[in-house]
């Protein structure tokens, strides 16, 4: 089985055993032709195991590629994982929706094998690189790559948002929060939250505003290459938080500014020959259903 993957990464769904035999089926088709490493968690549900084991936060730097075996939760985090790491993505479905996650385990020795021998559609996603400033010093940094949502915590009321778009000043809201979305996250909490699908190879960001107070503050597409700052109305205290792909960080402050820009790595994601963006929301949404075309 020739291939110019020599070491693959796998990276398990996280307290879910019901995913132990679809990794013991891929680890025990892998096993033979390449060297395979494995998160400690995943390789606690193969038996006899006997590959090498990395953490979560090394995995990437000993692979060629990296499979994610799970949901778009588990995909989101091998993306973080593998960012700045140049290493492509291959998703295996065991989740709910899937869009990222594009082969299913009853087809994994067959795509896989097709993948893996160089015959697959590769795409490129931009992620997203937030920066809290405080008293113009960087006091936290984290990635996403589906959405940054600065949002109301552990309070009745509103929150108050100044936005700036490449330091021109958009609007002032009133609202629950606000999602700034990749064309990747325009499919999972954006859209929830009454954004536009964006299709994956746009260089575009989306802001979405949370149930605001002035009903006229609508959905807004930019160009990706802008730089987004957030401040807080400084005339009341503040509870919020903002997290980036549901990983929260901590301890925002009034007095904070949020930056939000492009992350100037990608991350490639390998998809099987026939892959179809369109198929897809035609499937995971439920359009046409009953329309044979």
């Amino acid at each position: 089985m020739p291939t110019k993957f020599k070491s693959i990464g796998i990276l398990g769904k996280s307290s879910a055993p019901e995913i132990a035999e679809t990794l013991k089926t891929l680890y025990q088709f892998l096993q033979p032709h390449y060297q395979v490493f494995i998160d400690p968690e995943s390789a606690q549900l193969i038996p006899d195991y006997s590959g090498e084991i990395q953490p979560l936060k090394s995995l990437a730097q000993h692979c060629d590629v990296l499979i994610a075996v799970g949901g778009d939760g588990t995909f989101l985090a091998a993306a973080r994982a593998a960012s700045g790491c140049n290493i492509p993505l291959i998703g295996i479905n065991l989740g709910r929706l899937g869009f990222l996650v594009d082969i299913s385990p009853a087809e994994l020795e067959t795509k896989l094998h097709a993948i893996l021998q160089g015959h697959y559609r590769q795409e490129k996603r931009s992620l997203l690189r937030t920066k809290i400033i405080r008293d113009e010093q960087i006091i936290h940094e984290e990635t996403a790559v589906n959405e940054v949502v600065i949002h109301r915590w552990v309070t009745p009321s509103m929150i108050e948002l100044i936005t700036s778009i490449d330091g021109v000043y958009l609007n002032t809201q009133r609202s629950d929060g606000l999602i700034i979305s990749t064309p990747t996250g325009s499919t999972a909490y954006s859209l929830s939250a009454g954004g536009p699908i964006i299709h994956p190879a746009l260089n575009a960001l989306i802001l979405v505003p949370l149930n605001p107070h002035t009903l006229s503050n609508r959905p807004i597409v930019i160009d990706d290459s802008a730089e987004i700052e957030i401040n807080f109305i400084k005339t009341n205290e503040v509870n919020a938080q903002v997290t980036c792909d549901h990983i929260a960080i901590p301890d925002v402050l009034i007095s904070d500014t949020i930056l939000i820009k492009k992350d100037p790595n990608p991350i490639t994601i390998l998809h099987p020959e026939n892959h179809d963006f369109f198929h897809t929301l035609r499937d995971k949404l439920h359009w046409s259903v009953g329309n044979p075309t």
